[in-house]
């Protein structure tokens, strides 16, 4: 398996390929995790979009694990100085 993402503020998308086989491509919402139904071979390209190419990444917990750490990273940049957790 291999994944491409790309985000945006909002969204990430990523296209897959299973053994040299596409999977399509998913789109969720930055808070959310990718799941393998969420690939659709229907589902056009990200190519062209615009977002911020993010890597390739070897599994589906790759690219959910990149995706929660850039929560995480988020959402300390956005706390006031001084707070804790």
């Amino acid at each position: 398996m291999g994944f491409a993402l790309w985000t945006d503020d909002e969204l990430a998308w990523a296209e897959g390929r299973h053994e040299y086989r596409p999977m399509g491509t998913a789109v969720v919402a930055l808070s959310d995790l990718f799941r393998q139904r969420d690939f659709r071979s229907a589902r056009k390209s990200i190519l062209g979009h615009g977002g911020n190419y993010a890597g390739l990444f070897a599994s589906l917990g790759d690219l959910n694990d990149y995706l929660a750490s850039r929560r995480a990273t988020r959402s300390q940049r956005s706390r006031p100085a001084g707070h804790r957790a």
